[in-house]
């Protein structure tokens, strides 16, 4: 069961440009390249299973409210950041889509068992052999 990935749409994230920090010489300093986004997963579009799981994680990028917060400032173009800043969400998004698989508790085979208890009889007899040497007379 392979789904397709899930992708939020641009409509229901709140995109801020604003300046990077760093280096980056005078562009930085005159150029809002960095983006700001947030995404609201209890108001979003995504399904509940999704949601609850994406909550449950602990993220700093989510806050207690439940709104996901990426900066992105790698790039030199606001674009490049903001197609930057989706991916990662999707990303976020995509790791909680599937849900983990349940375990199931299950007995050991006997031969792990004959394994293990084979495993104690050689260790200790190895042990057996650290004592005090007794003179046999």
């Amino acid at each position: 069961m392979s789904a397709l990935p899930l992708q939020v749409s641009e409509d229901e994230v709140e995109i801020t440009a604003m300046r990077a920090q760093g280096a980056g010489g005078q562009n930085v300093n005159k150029v809002s390249s960095a983006v700001h986004l947030r995404f609201d997963v209890a108001a979003s579009s995504l399904p509940d299973d999704v949601k609850d799981r994406l909550l449950a994680l602990r993220d700093s990028r989510i806050t207690q409210e439940g709104v996901v917060v990426i900066k992105a400032q790698q790039y030199r173009s606001q674009e490049q950041n903001r197609a930057d800043a989706m991916a990662r969400l999707n990303a976020l998004v995509n790791t909680v889509a599937v849900p983990p698989r349940v375990r199931r508790a299950t007995q050991p085979t006997y031969g792990s068992k004959l394994r293990r208890l084979a495993g104690k009889t050689q260790r200790s007899a190895t042990k057996a052999l650290r004592g005090k040497v007794r003179e046999v007379s």
